[in-house]
């Protein structure tokens, strides 16, 4: 048998055998990947990055001197936290959501990445 149809062969058994989280994994993979983004592993202290991904948890945080709203980014690979500082609510920040983000990459919590104010673009969910 030829490689190449071997390679596919083995694609259709991995595929057919993949956890349901395996396989969202490899089509948030893939759309991440068609934007031309870094992937959310390989981020490091103090890079400006560009990402793209899907919104998985939103969570505000109501902190007596400055409320904070957070959305948890997953790329395939892993997630950063976006975090906008003084902000409640964001219309369109929501989980499911596809979103592509810039900003200065900060380390929290000895492992966490976290993008504080990210410039932010929703991107097309393609139905």
């Amino acid at each position: 048998m030829p490689e190449h149809n071997r390679r596919r062969w083995a694609e259709i058994l991995r595929r057919l055998t993949a956890s349901e989280e395996d396989l969202y994994a490899d089509q948030v993979r893939a759309e991440s990947a068609k934007s031309g983004c870094r992937s959310c592993d390989s981020l490091e202290r103090g890079v400006v990055a560009k990402v793209s991904g899907r919104i998985t948890t939103v969570t505000f945080t109501p902190v007596a001197t400055m409320p904070v709203l957070e959305a948890e980014l997953y790329d395939g690979t892993s997630t950063v936290v976006l975090a906008w500082l003084g902000r409640r609510r964001i219309v369109g920040i929501e989980p499911g959501r596809r979103l592509i983000a810039a900003g200065r990459v900060a380390i929290r919590d000895e492992d966490r990445r976290v993008i504080y104010n990210p410039w932010y673009e929703i991107a097309d969910t393609g139905g």
